[in-house]
């Protein structure tokens, strides 16, 4: 078991860097390594968190904006998903159980029971595997910018037949000028996330394209309608109401379906960039309502 650095890596040199926890490799045997970031807080009272990133993202580009704000009340582990961030590289075909699995041997791994998982957009799905597979971890669940399915809109069909264009998109050399542009554009001058845009990009280049792809696939498929009203654990929804990726009705199904406490941010689905301390305040509300220890956010 390696440790890594979280302050620095060679092809991120001198760029500004967020704060972020620490992160090391956990080799679990039998299913390989997994990169993690992991903070214990010093209250041994207060929860442990589960964070889990959105497709195409990584723990770090997903969750960077409420780590500092996160460590002040709960431990947590943040994991990079298959063929996501520094994930682990595999063979076999991308599922999202498999990766609910994979969640579960890491936390198995490294001790932590009764945990919160907060999942945003894929994420959210991944953590209602987690619960449903492997019930004796989780305590809670907080959802994030995701839905009970993914594909039942003509509309999100279409665009999942578009995944072999994004893939020769993403392998083409017009990717990391379009993935320059766009950060530009998202973070203004004004806007405090503008400094680590060089890291951002460089962050956004770490996926093994052909798993990100079998991950949009097997998103498309994903459907929780019939059983997520099963769970039966305490939940919270996240809604970003102004989201174009995923419906905010299709949100508050899902928050309806779990009986989730509801915080709502005015916001598309990258608003743990565009509202971050919007993002930072809703998560530690829902924290503290799902959370069997009763984190205070105004503490």
């Amino acid at each position: 078991m390696a440790d890594v650095t979280a302050t620095f890596d060679p092809t991120n040199a001198g760029t500004e860097l967020p704060w972020l926890p620490e992160g090391r490799i956990v080799n679990i045997d039998g299913r390989g390594e997994f990169f993690i970031r992991e903070h214990h807080h010093a209250d041994l009272t207060t929860p442990t968190v589960v964070l889990l990133h959105g497709w195409t993202a990584s723990s770090d580009l997903q969750f960077f904006t409420a780590y500092e704000a996160l460590a002040e009340r709960c431990s947590f582990i943040g994991i990079d998903h298959r063929g996501h961030g520094r994930g682990l590289r595999s063979p076999t075909a991308f599922t999202l159980e498999d990766v609910a699995d994979d969640v579960a041997a890491v936390l198995r791994h490294l001790g932590a029971t009764n945990v919160i998982a907060i999942g945003y957009s894929m994420g959210g799905p991944i953590g209602m595997l987690l619960a449903r597979r492997h019930p004796d971890l989780v305590a809670g669940i907080i959802a994030q910018a995701t839905a009970l399915e993914w594909s039942g809109s003509l509309r999100e069909r279409l665009r999942w037949r578009l995944l072999p264009l994004m893939g020769t998109f993403l392998r083409s050399r017009v990717a990391g000028r379009f993935m320059k542009k766009f950060l530009e554009r998202t973070f203004a001058e004004e806007h405090g996330l503008r400094r680590h845009i060089p890291w951002l990009r460089g962050e956004s280049q770490r996926v093994d394209i052909g798993a990100v792809l079998a991950a949009g696939r097997a998103l498309s498929a994903y459907n929780a309608t019939d059983w997520a009203g099963s769970l039966n654990v305490p939940a919270g929804m996240l809604i970003t109401t102004y989201d174009r990726l995923v419906n905010p009705r299709k949100q508050r199904a899902l928050a309806k379906a779990l009986g989730a406490e509801v915080r709502e941010i005015r916001t598309d689905h990258l608003g743990p960039w565009e509202k971050p301390n919007q993002f930072s305040s809703a998560t530690l509300e829902l924290l503290a309502l799902v959370s069997s220890s009763g984190v205070d956010p105004e503490s």
